[in-house]
């Protein structure tokens, strides 16, 4: 039996799974993420949430593609794209691979120290870059990301601790594609990180257990320390915190996260969305390489 405290309810294997996907299903349906006939691509990492709601896109009936990067982060980027692979392998899926030495020149390791930067933000910033550009060059409708119910709280804790507004304007479960962005949609903000590892289990889903060797002094995983602590004490904090939130005050700066995108101009690099005449990550790029600046082509992939 799979117990849920904060739904005061136990499941078996195959009523949890229903369970999963009447959740995802619901949020896909309230949001307005998907629709019928839409080409959605799975931004995959190897890890329990990716993997899980591209095998919850699959089973809704979704014709979902997965997208994997290789970050050069030692036998972590190694093990984690080994488990996508052989994830998409085993059912028959299209995986798309970028590889960012092959296509840029650096690593990530490389790339945090050449632009002295904390190795979550180069990693963020280059995978964001990439996500968009693969989803725009390959004509899908909508990039969907894993982030669950205990990500997305995490980051509003912090958000709101610092009143970081146009961020909270961000935390809306989708954002409409425009201005050179495309469609992007978190279909998981229902399920935790208990509930997506419980799902792999049951499903036959292997994923990488370890969390990333870069990872370690993340504010967020401080954020989500806090917010574990009071969901042992209080049963569904977490989920009234988002999901209130999106009831209730989400309006309020969903604006600010639409502010200066319609001014933006284009990356004289790499032709993406841009504040200046180089996007911040194609200036990533050039420190991370040692380079003059260079045009970018459009990123090739190719499926495992």
């Amino acid at each position: 039996m799979i117990d849920l405290r904060r739904h005061n309810a136990n499941f078996c294997s195959e009523h949890f799974t229903k369970f999963c996907r009447d959740q995802d299903s619901r949020t896909i349906e309230e949001f307005d993420m998907l629709s019928p006939g839409d080409r959605v691509l799975v931004a995959v990492s190897g890890g329990k949430d990716s993997l899980a709601l591209w095998d919850l896109l699959i089973r809704l009936g979704y014709e979902a593609d997965g997208l994997v990067i290789g970050l050069g982060i030692g036998e972590y980027s190694q093990s984690s794209t080994g488990y996508a692979q052989r994830f998409a392998e085993a059912r028959g899926l299209n995986l798309e691979y970028v590889d960012m030495e092959q296509r840029y020149g650096f690593d990530i390791p490389t790339g945090a120290r050449a632009a002295k930067r904390a190795p979550c933000s180069a990693c963020g910033m280059s995978k964001r870059h990439v996500f968009d550009e693969v989803t725009m060059a390959g004509d899908y409708d909508v990039l969907v990301t894993g982030h669950n119910l205990d990500d997305e709280a995490a980051v509003l804790f912090g958000n709101v601790m610092h009143w970081q507004t146009e961020y909270l304007g961000r935390q809306w479960p989708v954002l409409e594609a425009g201005s050179g962005f495309p469609k992007k949609a978190k279909p998981l903000i229902r399920l935790g990180e208990r509930e997506m590892a419980a799902y792999c289990i049951v499903s036959g889903i292997d994923y990488v257990v370890e969390e990333c060797p870069m990872s370690k002094g993340n504010k967020h995983l401080g954020y989500k320390e806090v917010l574990n602590e009071m969901e042992l004490r209080q049963p569904g904090a977490k989920a009234d915190f988002y999901l209130g939130f999106l009831r209730r005050a989400a309006s309020v700066w969903r604006a600010e996260a639409q502010t200066g995108r319609s001014e933006l101009g284009r990356c004289a690099s790499c032709g993406a969305p841009a504040g200046g005449e180089i996007c911040a990550f194609c200036r990533l790029v050039e420190r991370a390489t040692g380079a003059e600046p260079v045009t970018l082509g459009p990123t090739r992939v190719r499926s495992s």
